[in-house]
């Protein structure tokens, strides 16, 4: 078994491994695992100077094969103070299946005056406690992405439906011998908010994200992401997943997902 989501080949290509595999498909991956691998390729885009990152979204284009991808990125507007980055992650046909924008600005150390005092009141986004132990997945719930991530739930349930709670870990580094960025961390877990919150039984519906967009409020810190999701779909066929995202110490961003929903 591989010890990471994935396997540079090298000339921009990886090899995906069983950790990547989703849910509804094993022969497909999860959104998480190409999201983190695209806000890699973006970081690693030079910039001019240091850089945060602000947004970054993600338009799955097509399903995401469990086999040898290539990873691409560019500048596509330059500037001074911020720049727009695209990444873009194709299939072995070719096909372009996930393409991925990120604002980032130019990182500054700045002396800010004081504050709202509503600013940093913690209880306006309190962050969920982290549970002592693991949240063993229910039988019969498969792909490799699950099980390489640990899971410690805070409020809801992996057989209920509804609003939830729940931090995750990576088990295994993205790529061989790098640690995490926690925009990586970031990325790989907020893809799974329509999941842990989903509304309608899995068995009988579809609840499809086709993109994923993530605001960031502060840098991610710590290798614990925490999750708070929910979902409401309407009988129209679409939906929204809406997430807050959390570290160790505060927010650090919310996501958001629009869902095409329908029956199975």
């Amino acid at each position: 078994m591989s010890d990471a989501f994935f396997t540079p080949l090298g000339d921009d290509r990886y090899a995906s491994t069983e950790h990547t595999g989703g849910p509804w498909d094993p022969a497909y991956q999860h959104g998480g695992p190409p999201a983190a691998l695209l806000a890699r390729a973006i970081e690693r885009e030079p910039a001019a100077w240091p850089a945060v990152v602000l947004r970054m979204s993600v338009d799955i284009l097509g399903p995401v094969p469990v086999a040898e991808v290539e990873v691409s990125s560019r500048v596509v507007r330059p500037g001074r103070s911020v720049e727009l980055v695209e990444a873009e992650l194709k299939s072995p046909d070719g096909r372009v299946a996930v393409r991925a924008h990120a604002w980032r600005a130019r990182a500054a150390d700045l002396d800010l005056p004081p504050l709202p005092a509503a600013h940093d009141d913690p209880d306006v986004d309190p962050v969920p406690p982290l549970p002592d132990t693991a949240t063993e997945l229910p039988a019969g719930w498969t792909g490799g992405y699950l099980h390489a991530m640990e899971w410690r739930l805070v409020a809801g349930g992996w057989a209920e439906r509804g609003p939830a709670t729940i931090w995750g870990r990576m088990r295994h580094p993205l790529v061989p011998g790098e640690e995490p960025t926690g925009l990586q961390r970031t990325m790989i877990v907020a893809d799974s908010g329509n999941g842990v919150s989903n509304v309608l039984p899995l068995g009988d519906w579809l609840f499809i994200n086709p993109d994923l967009t993530v605001h960031f409020a502060a840098e991610p810190e710590g290798d614990w992401i925490c999750i708070d999701a929910r979902t409401r779909v309407q009988p129209r066929g679409f939906g929204l997943a809406a997430s807050r995202l959390f570290d160790r110490t505060k927010l650090v961003a919310r996501g958001a997902q629009a869902l095409f929903v329908g029956p199975r």
